[in-house]
């Protein structure tokens, strides 16, 4: 992910062993100095106070309006039979669904969801510091999922999720 440029993250990289070892001794020097061109651009809006009005005026509205495309798709294709719930969208890329009573795992989820093409992340991860075997079945019941791809990608994304939702 955004391998090579500066301030941003390497995720996994599969590739010939000495490709490896290049790509991870060019990313520790350019990870010493990054100068982020993000910042380079927030720049101005900063010294000029322009940075509120434009989250307030455009940022927050795009991503209110894609969390809105993607609750509605949620509403169209999740069987009213899960259950399912969504968290306050509280300005974040993604929504999270809430699955009270599922009767596999939300990691469960996640395979049978991935077999069929759909990625979902599922909550056990973002549940950590708990002790081993933790009660507490919210943890196995939510799953995080993206809203910033296209209409017609959500749209399909949750198709399939009603689809694996609807055989369980």
């Amino acid at each position: 992910s955004k391998l090579g440029l500066p301030g941003t993250r390497t995720g996994i990289v599969v590739a010939r062993p000495d490709l490896i070892r290049e790509l991870s001794a060019m990313t520790a020097v350019v990870g010493l100095s990054n100068n982020n061109i993000g910042q380079a651009l927030v720049l101005p809006l900063l010294e000029s106070g322009e940075i509120g009005r434009v989250a307030r005026e455009v940022v927050c509205p795009y991503y209110q309006a894609k969390a809105a495309v993607a609750l509605t798709m949620a509403h169209r294709y999740l069987p009213k039979s899960s259950g399912w719930r969504a968290h306050e969208s509280e300005g974040a890329f993604f929504l999270w669904l809430w699955f009270a009573g599922l009767p596999i795992t939300s990691r469960e989820l996640y395979v049978r969801a991935r077999a069929k093409g759909l990625l979902i992340i599922p909550g056990e991860a973002f549940f950590f510091g708990l002790p081993e075997g933790d009660p507490w079945p919210h943890q196995h019941e939510c799953i995080r999922v993206s809203f910033t791809s296209p209409p017609e990608v959500i749209e399909a994304g949750f198709r399939i999720l009603g689809e694996v939702l609807g055989e369980l």
